[in-house]
């Protein structure tokens, strides 16, 4: 039935369009109205041009937008681009040599050529070069690192006009929802400018050097493979954290960037600068940053394995391990330093270092059966390790 009732419907329009009638599409011809402008172009040939749209004139943009521009202008020369060498060995041609193996961006810290970038930037080069606003490459040489805040420091011989400061903030008064501008060099396209706002503070994020990096800066500016190690700025063109790390099941951006505090780099570069280390601060003690043996034994705390003699830890009374006939002996385990918790190294080392030296804290430890709190100096450490 649905067959026979189509059929009556074909032959209308086979008939109308042999007819010539209305429903005979194509075949009448319309007559354009005066007023209609018809454009025709030949095969091959071009169709008319649109009209170019008129620019808006320099006063018409919006205040956000000149003081995008503002601070790219200012900023983009103090912004440079990092890129790392490592020898790549040919067994079968029998030959070596040195090959690109990743890239990041920095900042120049002052006028004698220091360039601040993430470790993770630089770990494992075997040379460096940076690269500045005007295409300039130079060779640059490591200072120092300090890869549990993820920083690291560059030195390059560069002609003055090619050192412009960054402007660091001086006091950081941070605020959720404040614009917020990120300069880089994403997967390789210099000087990249990408906005957007602060979306949290005091985020407490695992880094390069496997401890916790605190009060960093979560933003939603985009933040890709190659942003690593370039300024985070407010809108006054100040540095306010170094775009560390992204969120991202992808690899690219996904609207959650993390930034290193501006005031961890104020503190960090300049020890840095001077000795070629960041100051680390402990008790003095010896531990074990991987804890295997409290891993093994399931403990929950810090083992402290020994304590120099004459250390302020041993003046406070702290105990370490003992070896005895029997086997070793456990001594004291701390699970707390003043109000906060110790469970892991983390947690230690997280503590300890928003403290100064000097400082004197209350650290609770387990010994035997029992829990005591001793008072305990805080110091700085010698290269050579501890806590």
């Amino acid at each position: 039935m649905a067959h026979e009732a189509r059929r009556p419907l074909t032959l209308l329009v086979l008939s109308s369009l042999a007819l010539g009638s209305p429903l005979g599409l194509g075949c009448k011809k319309t007559q354009p109205t005066p007023d209609a402008t018809v454009t025709t172009s030949t095969p091959g040939q071009a169709s008319a041009t649109p009209p170019p749209v008129p620019p808006l004139s320099p006063g018409a943009r919006t205040e956000d937008e000149r003081n995008t521009i503002g601070v790219f202008k200012a900023c983009a020369p103090s912004t440079v681009f990092v890129t790392q060498r490592r020898v790549m060995v040919d067994y079968f041609a029998g030959v070596a040599q040195e090959v690109p193996a990743g890239s990041g961006s920095g900042f120049v810290w002052d006028e004698a050529g220091h360039i601040v970038t993430n470790y993770h930037v630089v770990d494992g080069a075997r040379s460096l070069t940076v690269t500045f606003h005007d295409q300039q490459e130079l060779d640059a040489k490591v200072v120092g690192l300090e890869p549990r805040k993820d920083i690291a420091v560059l030195k390059v011989e560069a002609p003055s006009k090619l050192l412009v400061p960054i402007k660091v903030a001086k006091t950081t008064q941070l605020e959720v929802g404040q614009k917020v501008v990120a300069i880089g060099n994403p997967f390789g396209l210099d000087h990249t400018l990408t906005t957007g706002v602060i979306s949290a503070l005091g985020r407490q994020v695992q880094g390069a050097g496997g401890v916790s990096i605190r009060d960093m800066i979560q933003t939603d500016a985009a933040i890709n493979p190659g942003n690593s190690g370039g300024p985070l700025l407010d809108s006054t063109g100040q540095l306010i954290g170094m775009n560390t790390m992204i969120y991202s099941k992808s690899g690219s951006s996904a609207g959650i960037g993390f930034a290193v505090p501006v005031a961890t780099i104020q503190r960090i570069v300049p020890q840095i600068i001077k000795t070629g280390r960041a100051e680390q601060l402990g008790l003095g003690i010896g531990i074990d940053p991987m804890q295997k043996l409290e891993r093994r034994l399931g403990l929950r705390g810090v083992v402290v394995l020994a304590v120099p003699p004459d250390s302020p830890a041993a003046k406070a009374g702290m105990r370490g391990i003992t070896q005895t006939g029997r086997g070793i002996t456990l001594g004291d385990i701390i699970v707390g330093i003043d109000d906060a918790r110790i469970e892991t190294f983390d947690d230690l080392y997280t503590v300890l270092d928003a403290h100064k030296p000097d400082d004197v804290v209350k650290v609770t430890v387990v010994r035997g059966e029992e829990t005591t709190t001793l008072d305990v100096k805080v110091i700085v450490l010698n290269p050579s390790g501890g806590n």
